[in-house]
C-alpha cells in the first residue's frame, strides 16, 4: 500500500508531543488528573475558549467521552437526539444504548441536524409512554466532513434552551472545523452555546486523549464520580494533560488542524479537476468523492480508504488527510487516479 487515507490518527503523535512526554517521563505526579500538568492544561484550555469558569477533564477516547457525558446528564428514561449519521448512532456499537438511553435519530442534511428536526422529535415524544428527549448530540465537524456555522449552532442552542434540552458537541475533529474556511464559529462560540463539548486530541496530533469541557451552563458537581464509575478516570491522567499542554502551546493545535484541512483541499481540487463529484460539501479534512466502482477497486489495491455508500455503478468513498499527510502522497494519488 502506498499510503493510507483511512483516518487521521494513523500516525502515532506529533514529535513535539512525544518529546514532551519523554521530558516528563521520570517525574512523579499526583494521580487521577489532580496533577500540576492537568491544572495548567485546563487553564490553557479555559484561556482558549474565553471561559475561566469552565472545567476540563482529560480522558482517553471519544467513545468514552460520549458515553460518560451522556450518562452523567440523563435520567434513566431520558434520550438523546442525534443525526442518523452521527458517531453515537453509527459507530460506537451501541455505547449510548448500553448506558440505558435511547438514541432518537433524525435524517439531517449533509450530516447535520437542524432546530426544526429537534423540535419535531420533542413534539413526537408527548407523554410518559415514550422516552423523554433531553440531550442533543452533534459533531463539529460532522461525520460527513461538513461544519455547522455560528448561525446554525445558535439556532440549535436556542432550540435546546426553549425545550429544556442539553446541548453536547462532539469535538473529536473540532480543530478541523474551527480552522475550516467554511466555519465562522470559534472555540469561544462553542463554549458559549453548548452545555458540554470536547476537544479531540487523538485525531489532531496527540498520542491519545480528549479534553471534556464543562462550560458552566449546567451545574455538574459530581462529574468526577461519573468518570470514575465508568472507567474514564486514568491513574496517569497527567499523560493526557501533558499532550494537550503541548498542543495548546504556541497555537500548535490549530496549526496541525489547518495542515490537515489544507492537504484535503489540495486532494479535493485535484479530484474535481479530473471530473469527479462529491457526496457532501468539501469543508474539512474528510472528503467524499464519488468514483466508478471499477476505479475504486483499482485504487484500493494502491491506497487505504473506506467505501462509504454504493450508488449503482458508482461508490462514494471517504478520504481523510491528517496533520502529517505529505503533499507528495496527495500528488501520487491524483496521478494514479488520472491514470485510470
Amino acid at each position: 500500500m502506498k499510503y493510507s487515507f483511512r483516518n487521521d490518527y494513523s500516525e502515532l503523535a506529533h514529535p513535539r508531543v512525544l518529546e514532551a512526554l519523554t521530558e516528563q517521563g521520570t517525574k512523579q505526579f499526583e494521580g487521577y488528573g489532580l496533577d500540576e500538568c492537568s491544572a495548567e492544561a485546563a487553564r490553557m484550555l479555559a484561556d482558549l475558549i474565553g471561559k475561566p469558569e469552565a472545567e476540563a477533564h482529560f480522558i482517553a477516547g471519544g467513545t468514552h467521552a460520549n458515553q460518560v457525558v451522556t450518562a452523567s446528564l440523563l435520567r434513566p428514561y431520558e434520550a438523546v437526539i442525534a443525526c442518523a449519521s452521527g458517531h453515537i448512532a453509527m459507530h460506537e456499537a451501541g455505547a449510548i444504548e448500553a448506558t440505558g438511553h435511547k438514541v432518537c435519530a433524525t435524517a439531517g442534511e449533509d450530516g447535520k441536524i437542524s432546530a426544526v428536526e429537534i423540535e419535531s422529535i420533542v413534539l413526537q415524544h408527548e407523554d410518559e409512554h415514550m422516552v423523554k428527549p433531553r440531550l442533543v448530540y452533534i459533531s463539529q465537524s460532522a461525520e460527513t466532513g461538513t461544519v455547522y456555522t455560528k448561525a446554525q449552532l445558535t439556532s440549535i442552542s436556542h432550540s435546546c434552551r426553549r425545550n429544556g434540552l442539553y446541548l453536547f458537541i462532539d469535538g473529536a475533529r473540532l480543530g478541523a472545523a474551527v480552522c475550516s474556511a467554511a466555519c465562522d464559529a470559534g472555540y469561544s462560540d462553542i463554549a458559549e452555546l453548548a452545555d458540554v463539548f470536547y476537544i479531540g486530541g487523538t485525531k489532531n496530533g496527540a498520542l491519545f486523549g480528549e479534553a471534556i469541557v464543562l462550560t458552566g451552563r449546567t451545574p455538574m458537581p459530581d462529574f468526577r464520580y461519573h468518570l470514575k464509575q465508568r472507567g474514564a478516570m486514568l491513574a496517569k491522567g497527567a499523560a493526557i494533560a501533558i499532550q494537550f499542554r503541548e498542543l495548546f502551546r504556541d497555537g500548535l493545535y490549530d496549526e496541525l488542524a489547518a495542515r490537515a484541512n489544507s492537504t484535503a483541499m489540495m486532494l479535493a481540487k485535484g479530484i474535481e479537476a479530473l471530473g469527479y463529484s462529491f457526496s457532501y460539501p468539501v469543508q474539512t479534512n474528510q472528503i467524499f468523492p464519488v468514483f466508478p466502482v471499477s476505479a475504486a477497486e483499482k485504487l484500493h489495491s494502491l491506497y487505504g480508504f473506506y467505501d462509504w455508500e454504493q450508488r449503482g455503478d458508482s461508490t462514494a468513498v471517504r478520504l481523510i488527510t491528517s496533520w502529517a499527510t505529505p503533499a507528495a502522497a496527495v500528488e501520487e494519488f491524483l496521478y494514479d487516479l488520472a491514470a485510470l
